[in-house]
């Protein structure tokens, strides 16, 4: 077996397990339990005029959220992302692919991440693990990319667990932030860095900020644990051992916002990590998020119902909870959600 095909078999295991067992953090929690919005029991408006709508990437968003980064690369998947951006496309958000990585390898792949087709009008990010780039991939990797799915933006994931935890993962990090920088300056588009569930903390942020970095997907612990995925998928009881303890390691997702926020006032920062509803969602926003994001849901119903209609009607209930908790803790726009107090549960 290739090492393209190890990779494209991978992607396959990760839906599977992702969706069939149980791979949720274990001893942490994202922290949005910990929140509260303040009911407002006297709005001064009406829940018709709440406006959830914002700019993203020189694109208006209908509504502050981001359908994460989840797959693409294999063939049996490849229904997957169209049916997200076609439910994207429809309800006026945004989109992140899975790591390109293997169609960068075999180009005959790359139909697995192309859903301009389908969505012409939404914010579309494409995604590369950062680690590559101590691994062959440079500027010219990045660049196609970008160009495979005519993306707006481009991802720069960072996994440095689940690559410790994964058999054949690639832990070479020394020296990656100066290739950051390098892609940074050198790309046409935006580069947002992301962490795949572990959070980023305020330090790291402003570190790859200041080597030009965009935007900071904060991806905080609490939601899916990929050391949880990597577990199902070691052969033998010690690779199970030392992954299982590593399910509640990382920054919860809510802490990641606000340390972050705190630091990098003018930065894009998307809260995502165990996001499961639209009041998740205004929380995210009210601690300092400039949108949110979320994954595993949207996955689950594309995959279920292989088809778009499920993936809207899931992502419907999150904007209608957005615009319900706007309007009863008062926000009849997303500049008033930001400005909001929240309470301590």
């Amino acid at each position: 077996m290739t090492n393209n095909d190890r990779t494209v078999s991978r992607k396959s295991d990760h839906v599977r397990i992702v969706l069939d067992e149980d791979v949720k953090a274990k001893g942490i929690e994202t922290g949005f339990a910990d929140y509260r919005l303040p009911h407002e029991a006297l709005p001064d408006l009406n829940l018709s005029e709440v406006d959830t709508s914002m700019v993203f990437l020189g694109k208006t968003l209908q509504a502050p959220l981001l359908v994460s980064s989840m797959t693409g690369g294999a063939r049996d998947v490849a229904y997957i992302n169209t049916a997200l951006a076609e439910a994207v496309q429809s309800l006026g958000l945004a989109m992140g692919v899975g790591s390109q990585r293997a169609a960068v390898q075999d180009g005959s792949l790359a139909y697995t991440y192309q859903v301009r087709r389908v969505a012409p009008d939404i914010p579309l990010l494409a995604n590369l693990g950062a680690v590559q780039l101590n691994y062959g991939y440079g500027v010219d990797e990045c660049r196609r990319a970008v160009e495979m799915i005519e993306a707006d933006a481009l991802i720069l994931h960072l996994n440095a667990l689940q690559e410790a935890i994964q058999p054949e993962g690639d832990t070479h990090f020394k020296g990656l932030l100066q290739r950051i920088e390098e892609v940074c300056a050198k790309v046409s588009v935006p580069v947002i860095v992301k962490e795949v569930g572990n959070g980023i903390s305020a330090q790291t942020a402003k570190r790859l900020v200041d080597a030009g970095v965009w935007g900071i997907d904060v991806a905080g612990a609490g939601g899916t644990s990929w050391s949880e995925v990597e577990r199902f998928r070691q052969t033998n009881n010690t690779g199970v051992r030392v992954a299982a303890a590593f399910a509640g390691w990382g920054i919860p997702t809510t802490k990641a916002i606000c340390q972050i926020r705190a630091v990098l006032p003018d930065t894009c920062v998307i809260g995502s990590g165990g996001v499961r509803s639209g009041v998740d969602v205004a929380k995210a926003i009210a601690l300092g998020a400039d949108l949110a994001a979320t994954a595993k849901p949207a996955l689950g119903n594309a995959v279920q119902e292989r088809g778009v209609e499920a993936v809207i009607e899931g992502l419907q209930a999150y904007l209608a909870e957005l615009r319900i908790a706007m309007f009863c803790s008062g926000c009849g726009n997303l500049q008033t959600l930001r400005q909001l107090q929240l309470l301590c549960a």
